[in-house]
Protein backbone atom coordinates (compact mmCIF):
# COMPACT_ATOMS: atom_id res chain seq x y z
CA UNK A 1 0.00 0.00 0.00
CA UNK A 2 1.23 3.61 -0.78
CA UNK A 3 1.18 5.97 2.26
CA UNK A 4 0.34 9.88 1.90
CA UNK A 5 3.41 11.75 2.93
CA UNK A 6 4.06 15.07 4.20
CA UNK A 7 6.40 17.55 2.16
CA UNK A 8 7.52 18.93 5.47
CA UNK A 9 7.85 16.01 8.28
CA UNK A 10 8.11 12.65 8.08
CA UNK A 11 4.75 11.62 9.13
CA UNK A 12 2.05 9.60 7.16
CA UNK A 13 -0.73 7.83 6.82
CA UNK A 14 0.13 5.13 8.46
CA UNK A 15 -1.82 7.31 11.48
CA UNK A 16 -5.37 7.23 10.53
CA UNK A 17 -5.89 10.96 11.32
CA UNK A 18 -3.48 11.95 9.05
CA UNK A 19 -4.72 14.49 6.22
CA UNK A 20 -2.72 16.52 3.61
CA UNK A 21 -3.96 19.50 2.39
CA UNK A 22 -3.49 21.46 -1.22
CA UNK A 23 0.09 22.59 -0.25
CA UNK A 24 1.59 18.90 0.58
CA UNK A 25 1.54 19.75 3.96
CA UNK A 26 0.03 17.46 7.16
CA UNK A 27 -2.82 18.72 9.26
CA UNK A 28 -0.01 17.90 12.22
CA UNK A 29 2.81 20.21 10.96
CA UNK A 30 -0.33 23.28 10.83
CA UNK A 31 -0.87 22.01 14.22
CA UNK A 32 2.02 22.54 15.38
CA UNK A 33 2.67 25.51 14.00
CA UNK A 34 -0.44 27.12 15.49
CA UNK A 35 0.51 25.64 19.26
CA UNK A 36 4.14 27.09 18.51
CA UNK A 37 2.92 30.43 17.69
CA UNK A 38 1.40 30.83 20.89
CA UNK A 39 4.47 29.64 23.20
CA UNK A 40 8.07 28.46 22.06
CA UNK A 41 7.50 30.93 18.98
CA UNK A 42 6.67 33.84 20.91
CA UNK A 43 9.49 36.55 21.78
CA UNK A 44 12.32 35.57 23.86
CA UNK A 45 11.49 38.96 25.70
CA UNK A 46 8.01 37.82 26.00
CA UNK A 47 8.51 34.11 27.42
CA UNK A 48 11.60 35.41 29.77
CA UNK A 49 9.00 38.18 31.66
CA UNK A 50 6.21 35.37 32.31
CA UNK A 51 9.37 32.82 33.14
CA UNK A 52 10.44 35.05 35.60
CA UNK A 53 6.62 36.27 36.81
CA UNK A 54 6.06 32.48 37.70
CA UNK A 55 9.38 31.79 39.75
CA UNK A 56 8.51 35.02 41.28
CA UNK A 57 4.90 33.38 42.29
CA UNK A 58 5.78 29.97 42.95
CA UNK A 59 8.23 31.27 45.65
CA UNK A 60 5.69 33.67 46.68
CA UNK A 61 3.38 31.03 47.80
CA UNK A 62 5.96 28.76 48.94
CA UNK A 63 7.29 30.99 52.03
CA UNK A 64 7.10 29.37 55.49
CA UNK A 65 6.98 25.77 53.39
CA UNK A 66 9.09 23.37 53.04
CA UNK A 67 9.16 23.22 49.66
CA UNK A 68 8.11 25.51 46.85
CA UNK A 69 7.18 22.96 43.84
CA UNK A 70 7.15 19.34 43.58
CA UNK A 71 8.75 17.90 39.94
CA UNK A 72 8.86 14.55 38.48
CA UNK A 73 12.19 12.92 37.59
CA UNK A 74 12.79 10.23 35.38
CA UNK A 75 16.57 10.93 34.27
CA UNK A 76 15.14 11.68 30.73
CA UNK A 77 16.41 14.60 29.12
CA UNK A 78 13.29 17.06 29.79
CA UNK A 79 12.40 16.00 33.24
CA UNK A 80 16.88 16.65 34.01
CA UNK A 81 16.71 20.32 32.45
CA UNK A 82 13.62 21.07 34.49
CA UNK A 83 15.88 20.03 37.53
CA UNK A 84 18.75 22.42 36.33
CA UNK A 85 16.43 25.27 35.65
CA UNK A 86 14.46 24.47 39.07
CA UNK A 87 17.75 24.64 40.68
CA UNK A 88 19.55 27.53 39.09
CA UNK A 89 16.31 29.58 40.09
CA UNK A 90 16.70 29.09 43.52
CA UNK A 91 13.29 27.09 43.81
CA UNK A 92 13.06 24.90 47.02
CA UNK A 93 11.76 21.46 45.07
CA UNK A 94 10.64 18.01 45.96
CA UNK A 95 11.85 15.28 43.75
CA UNK A 96 9.50 12.76 42.99
CA UNK A 97 10.73 9.27 41.57
CA UNK A 98 8.07 6.44 40.01
CA UNK A 99 9.83 3.33 40.26
CA UNK A 100 7.14 0.59 38.26
CA UNK A 101 9.89 -2.01 38.54
CA UNK A 102 11.36 -1.10 34.71
CA UNK A 103 14.10 1.45 35.70
CA UNK A 104 17.17 0.63 33.51
CA UNK A 105 20.58 0.88 35.54
CA UNK A 106 21.14 3.98 33.67
CA UNK A 107 18.56 5.50 34.80
CA UNK A 108 19.11 4.96 38.51
CA UNK A 109 22.93 6.20 37.83
CA UNK A 110 21.38 9.17 36.35
CA UNK A 111 18.97 9.99 38.96
CA UNK A 112 21.77 9.79 41.46
CA UNK A 113 23.99 12.25 39.84
CA UNK A 114 21.01 14.42 39.48
CA UNK A 115 19.93 14.52 43.35
CA UNK A 116 23.60 14.86 43.96
CA UNK A 117 24.31 17.91 42.37
CA UNK A 118 21.01 19.84 43.23
CA UNK A 119 20.42 18.57 46.75
CA UNK A 120 16.72 18.09 46.35
CA UNK A 121 15.02 16.04 48.82
CA UNK A 122 14.18 12.85 46.53
CA UNK A 123 10.79 10.72 47.07
CA UNK A 124 10.52 7.42 44.99
CA UNK A 125 7.53 6.47 44.57
CA UNK A 126 7.68 2.58 44.43
CA UNK A 127 4.21 0.68 42.71
CA UNK A 128 2.88 -2.67 44.00
CA UNK A 129 4.48 -4.65 41.53
CA UNK A 130 2.23 -7.58 41.59
CA UNK A 131 -0.83 -5.18 41.04
CA UNK A 132 1.14 -3.18 38.28
CA UNK A 133 2.61 -6.22 36.24
CA UNK A 134 -1.88 -7.41 36.20
CA UNK A 135 -2.34 -4.09 34.89
CA UNK A 136 0.09 -4.82 31.72
CA UNK A 137 -0.81 -8.06 31.58
CA UNK A 138 -4.77 -6.43 31.12
CA UNK A 139 -3.43 -4.40 28.70
CA UNK A 140 -1.96 -6.65 26.42
CA UNK A 141 -4.78 -8.74 26.23
CA UNK A 142 -6.90 -6.08 25.64
CA UNK A 143 -5.42 -5.21 22.25
CA UNK A 144 -5.64 -1.73 23.40
CA UNK A 145 -2.98 0.87 21.88
CA UNK A 146 -1.78 2.81 24.81
CA UNK A 147 -0.54 0.44 27.37
CA UNK A 148 1.78 3.68 28.79
CA UNK A 149 -2.19 4.96 30.15
CA UNK A 150 -1.22 3.03 33.35
CA UNK A 151 2.18 4.77 34.09
CA UNK A 152 1.15 8.35 33.03
CA UNK A 153 -2.05 8.25 34.70
CA UNK A 154 0.15 6.88 38.19
CA UNK A 155 2.62 9.53 37.56
CA UNK A 156 -0.18 12.61 37.84
CA UNK A 157 -2.09 10.98 40.52
CA UNK A 158 0.76 10.53 42.68
CA UNK A 159 2.20 14.14 41.61
CA UNK A 160 -1.49 15.21 42.88
CA UNK A 161 -1.31 13.58 45.91
CA UNK A 162 1.96 14.50 46.96
CA UNK A 163 1.46 18.12 46.03
CA UNK A 164 -2.02 18.22 48.37
CA UNK A 165 0.18 16.40 51.82
CA UNK A 166 2.82 18.88 51.09
CA UNK A 167 0.45 22.26 50.41
CA UNK A 168 2.43 22.34 47.29
CA UNK A 169 0.26 24.70 44.71
CA UNK A 170 2.93 24.08 41.69
CA UNK A 171 3.76 20.74 40.26
CA UNK A 172 6.64 21.64 37.21
CA UNK A 173 6.15 19.29 34.31
CA UNK A 174 8.59 18.35 31.75
CA UNK A 175 6.30 18.12 28.88
CA UNK A 176 6.99 21.04 25.90
CA UNK A 177 5.82 21.80 22.69
CA UNK A 178 9.41 21.67 21.21
CA UNK A 179 9.92 17.95 21.31
CA UNK A 180 5.88 17.08 22.06
CA UNK A 181 4.16 19.36 19.97
CA UNK A 182 3.26 16.12 17.15
CA UNK A 183 1.57 13.18 18.06
CA UNK A 184 -1.04 11.12 15.89
CA UNK A 185 -4.10 11.47 17.92
CA UNK A 186 -4.63 7.68 17.25
CA UNK A 187 -1.32 6.75 18.79
CA UNK A 188 -2.15 7.52 22.09
CA UNK A 189 -4.95 7.32 24.58
CA UNK A 190 -6.49 9.74 27.42
CA UNK A 191 -4.08 9.15 29.87
CA UNK A 192 -6.99 10.98 32.70
CA UNK A 193 -9.61 8.01 31.66
CA UNK A 194 -9.48 5.80 34.83
CA UNK A 195 -13.47 4.47 34.01
CA UNK A 196 -11.55 3.03 30.70
CA UNK A 197 -8.02 1.77 32.88
CA UNK A 198 -10.90 0.11 35.75
CA UNK A 199 -13.31 -1.82 32.82
CA UNK A 200 -9.95 -2.68 30.66
CA UNK A 201 -9.03 -4.25 33.70
CA UNK A 202 -12.23 -5.69 35.00
CA UNK A 203 -12.13 -7.66 31.91
CA UNK A 204 -8.96 -8.93 32.10
CA UNK A 205 -6.97 -8.74 35.02
CA UNK A 206 -7.12 -11.16 38.27
CA UNK A 207 -5.89 -9.04 41.15
CA UNK A 208 -7.85 -6.30 43.06
CA UNK A 209 -6.46 -2.51 42.96
CA UNK A 210 -5.68 -1.81 46.40
CA UNK A 211 -3.09 0.67 46.04
CA UNK A 212 -2.67 1.92 42.26
CA UNK A 213 -2.85 5.54 42.85
CA UNK A 214 -6.01 7.23 41.17
CA UNK A 215 -6.72 10.38 38.93
CA UNK A 216 -10.34 10.38 37.63
CA UNK A 217 -12.74 12.91 36.65
CA UNK A 218 -13.88 13.43 40.91
CA UNK A 219 -9.83 13.48 41.76
CA UNK A 220 -8.73 15.71 39.12
CA UNK A 221 -12.12 18.17 39.91
CA UNK A 222 -10.99 18.23 43.50
CA UNK A 223 -6.88 18.83 43.06
CA UNK A 224 -7.19 21.30 39.92
CA UNK A 225 -10.65 23.19 41.00
CA UNK A 226 -10.92 22.77 44.85
CA UNK A 227 -7.00 22.80 45.79
CA UNK A 228 -5.73 24.76 42.79
CA UNK A 229 -2.79 22.46 42.01
CA UNK A 230 -1.42 24.16 38.94
CA UNK A 231 1.02 22.20 36.47
CA UNK A 232 3.19 24.63 35.12
CA UNK A 233 5.89 23.95 31.80
CA UNK A 234 8.52 25.85 32.16
CA UNK A 235 10.00 24.47 29.05
CA UNK A 236 7.66 26.39 27.19
CA UNK A 237 9.36 29.82 28.31
CA UNK A 238 12.75 28.68 27.65
CA UNK A 239 15.00 28.11 23.79
CA UNK A 240 14.86 24.71 24.56
CA UNK A 241 17.17 22.99 21.84
CA UNK A 242 17.24 19.31 22.21
CA UNK A 243 20.86 17.94 21.13
CA UNK A 244 22.09 21.54 23.23
CA UNK A 245 20.15 20.08 26.13
CA UNK A 246 21.72 17.08 26.24
CA UNK A 247 24.94 18.73 25.70
CA UNK A 248 24.76 20.67 28.76
CA UNK A 249 23.36 17.90 31.16
CA UNK A 250 25.68 15.59 29.67
CA UNK A 251 28.47 18.12 31.23
CA UNK A 252 26.49 19.57 34.29
CA UNK A 253 25.21 15.84 35.68
CA UNK A 254 27.33 13.61 34.11
CA UNK A 255 24.17 12.45 32.50
CA UNK A 256 24.13 9.77 30.15
CA UNK A 257 22.30 9.20 26.84
CA UNK A 258 19.71 6.56 26.51
CA UNK A 259 19.19 6.14 22.96
CA UNK A 260 15.76 6.75 22.42
CA UNK A 261 13.22 9.09 23.61
CA UNK A 262 11.56 7.88 26.95
CA UNK A 263 14.75 4.84 26.63
CA UNK A 264 15.41 5.58 30.09
CA UNK A 265 12.61 3.18 31.08
CA UNK A 266 12.82 -0.50 29.60
CA UNK A 267 9.19 -1.33 29.31
CA UNK A 268 9.12 1.77 27.15
CA UNK A 269 11.93 1.11 24.78
CA UNK A 270 10.30 -2.24 24.53
CA UNK A 271 7.13 -0.61 23.90
CA UNK A 272 7.91 2.10 21.63
CA UNK A 273 10.55 -0.48 20.01
CA UNK A 274 8.90 -3.77 19.26
CA UNK A 275 4.68 -3.89 20.25
CA UNK A 276 3.93 -0.44 18.54
CA UNK A 277 5.61 -1.57 15.47
CA UNK A 278 4.83 -5.27 14.89
CA UNK A 279 1.13 -5.07 16.49
CA UNK A 280 -0.22 -1.28 15.61
CA UNK A 281 2.00 -0.74 12.76
CA UNK A 282 3.34 2.86 14.31
CA UNK A 283 6.90 4.39 14.83
CA UNK A 284 6.76 6.49 17.37
CA UNK A 285 10.12 8.07 15.85
CA UNK A 286 8.25 9.77 12.90
CA UNK A 287 6.41 11.82 15.61
CA UNK A 288 9.59 12.99 17.51
CA UNK A 289 11.65 13.32 14.76
CA UNK A 290 8.98 15.79 12.94
CA UNK A 291 9.12 17.53 16.23
CA UNK A 292 12.91 18.36 16.05
CA UNK A 293 12.11 18.88 12.00
CA UNK A 294 9.63 21.73 12.82
CA UNK A 295 12.02 23.37 15.34
CA UNK A 296 14.63 23.15 13.00
CA UNK A 297 16.89 21.53 15.16
CA UNK A 298 17.47 18.32 12.28
CA UNK A 299 16.75 18.54 8.36
CA UNK A 300 13.98 16.06 7.14
CA UNK A 301 16.80 13.80 5.01
CA UNK A 302 18.84 13.40 8.52
CA UNK A 303 14.92 12.30 10.24
CA UNK A 304 14.73 9.84 6.97
CA UNK A 305 17.98 8.38 7.70
CA UNK A 306 17.19 7.85 11.55
CA UNK A 307 14.37 5.77 10.42
CA UNK A 308 15.93 3.60 8.06
CA UNK A 309 17.35 2.27 11.61
CA UNK A 310 15.87 -0.56 13.40
CA UNK A 311 13.78 1.28 16.58
CA UNK A 312 15.45 -1.96 18.92
CA UNK A 313 18.87 -3.24 17.79
CA UNK A 314 18.01 -6.66 16.09
CA UNK A 315 20.74 -8.41 18.39
CA UNK A 316 18.76 -6.64 21.26
CA UNK A 317 14.82 -8.19 20.29
CA UNK A 318 15.61 -11.75 21.58
CA UNK A 319 16.86 -10.74 24.79
CA UNK A 320 14.01 -7.99 25.79
CA UNK A 321 11.16 -10.15 24.20
CA UNK A 322 12.35 -12.89 26.54
CA UNK A 323 13.02 -10.04 29.56
CA UNK A 324 9.70 -8.78 29.51
CA UNK A 325 7.84 -12.55 29.00
CA UNK A 326 9.20 -13.59 32.30
CA UNK A 327 9.09 -10.46 34.40
CA UNK A 328 5.17 -10.32 33.21
CA UNK A 329 5.35 -14.43 33.98
CA UNK A 330 3.93 -14.80 29.88
CA UNK A 331 5.19 -17.31 27.83
CA UNK A 332 6.72 -16.57 24.31
CA UNK A 333 3.49 -18.43 23.17
CA UNK A 334 1.11 -16.50 24.75
CA UNK A 335 2.98 -12.62 24.33
CA UNK A 336 3.28 -13.59 20.21
CA UNK A 337 -0.49 -14.63 20.23
CA UNK A 338 -1.35 -11.10 21.82
CA UNK A 339 0.93 -8.87 19.33
CA UNK A 340 -0.60 -11.30 16.24
CA UNK A 341 -4.21 -10.34 17.67
CA UNK A 342 -5.66 -7.69 15.85
CA UNK A 343 -5.78 -4.01 17.99
CA UNK A 344 -8.90 -3.18 19.99
CA UNK A 345 -9.93 0.46 20.16
CA UNK A 346 -10.04 2.02 23.61
CA UNK A 347 -13.33 3.22 22.97
CA UNK A 348 -14.73 -0.15 22.66
CA UNK A 349 -14.17 -0.93 26.83
CA UNK A 350 -16.34 1.80 28.94
CA UNK A 351 -15.09 5.17 29.43
CA UNK A 352 -15.58 8.48 31.01
CA UNK A 353 -17.98 10.02 28.41
CA UNK A 354 -20.06 6.81 28.39
CA UNK A 355 -20.97 7.66 31.94
CA UNK A 356 -24.49 10.06 31.47
CA UNK A 357 -24.27 11.21 35.17
CA UNK A 358 -20.37 12.19 34.44
CA UNK A 359 -21.46 14.22 31.17
CA UNK A 360 -24.25 16.22 33.19
CA UNK A 361 -22.16 17.25 35.92
CA UNK A 362 -18.95 18.03 33.60
CA UNK A 363 -21.60 20.70 31.77
CA UNK A 364 -22.91 21.92 35.11
CA UNK A 365 -19.13 22.34 36.37
CA UNK A 366 -18.39 23.92 33.17
CA UNK A 367 -21.12 26.45 33.47
CA UNK A 368 -20.32 27.56 36.44
CA UNK A 369 -16.36 28.18 36.37
CA UNK A 370 -17.56 30.12 32.90
CA UNK A 371 -19.86 32.47 35.66
CA UNK A 372 -17.11 33.00 38.13
CA UNK A 373 -14.85 33.75 35.12
CA UNK A 374 -17.31 36.20 33.70
CA UNK A 375 -17.33 38.22 37.23
CA UNK A 376 -13.99 38.38 37.98
CA UNK A 377 -13.48 40.23 34.46
CA UNK A 378 -16.21 42.32 35.65
CA UNK A 379 -13.69 43.11 39.25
Amino acid sequence: MTLDTCKTCVLDSTSTHFKLSEDGECNYCKAFRIRAQNSIWRPLELRTRLFEAKVKEIKSDGENKKYDCIIGLSGGVDSTYIAYLVQKHNLRALAVHFDNGWNSELAVKNIENIISKTKFDLYTYVVNWEEFKDLQRAYLKAGVVDIEVLSDHMIVASLYKLANKHNVKYIIGGTNTATEGIMPHDWVYNKSDLTNILDIHSKFGLKKLKTYPKNGFYQRLYYKEIKSIEFVELLDLVDYNKSEVKTFIGDYFDWKDYGGKHYESIWTKFYQGYILPKKFNIDKRKAHLSNLILTGEIKKEEALEELKKSPIPIVEEKELIEYVCRKLDLSIDEFNRVISEKPVSHTYYKTEYDVKFYRWFLKVVNFFLWRVSKKLIKV
